[in-house]
């Protein structure tokens, strides 16, 4: 399963929801506002180390992580395009958290 995150890590709890129905098998993008998660640095880094080190495949979109000046990745996080984000649609059955 694709579990995407568009909201703020830092304004309101979906991430620490999300994470309790995370497979290894399954993977997260983060898209819009949800891209600060994956900034280096921040609160967020050793909560996604552990996701990273299940095996999960963690994504953030290119475009938002620029449009936000994010440069500094946690390790382990892919970027992806917007024909990144259709291939991982086109591969997993998808999750929106809200």
């Amino acid at each position: 399963m694709l579990h995407t995150i568009n909201k703020s890590p830092f304004q309101t709890k979906v991430l620490e929801n999300s994470l309790r129905f995370i497979g290894k098998d399954d993977a997260i993008l983060f898209y819009e506002d949800g891209v600060l998660a994956v900034k280096a640095g921040t609160g967020m880094e050793k909560l996604l180390i552990d996701v990273l080190d299940k095996k999960t495949k963690v994504y953030a979109l290119s475009s938002d992580l620029k449009a936000r000046a994010i440069d500094s990745l946690i390790k382990g996080v892919e970027v992806v395009d917007y024909e990144g984000f259709v291939d991982l649609v086109e591969k997993y059955k998808v999750n929106n958290w809200l």
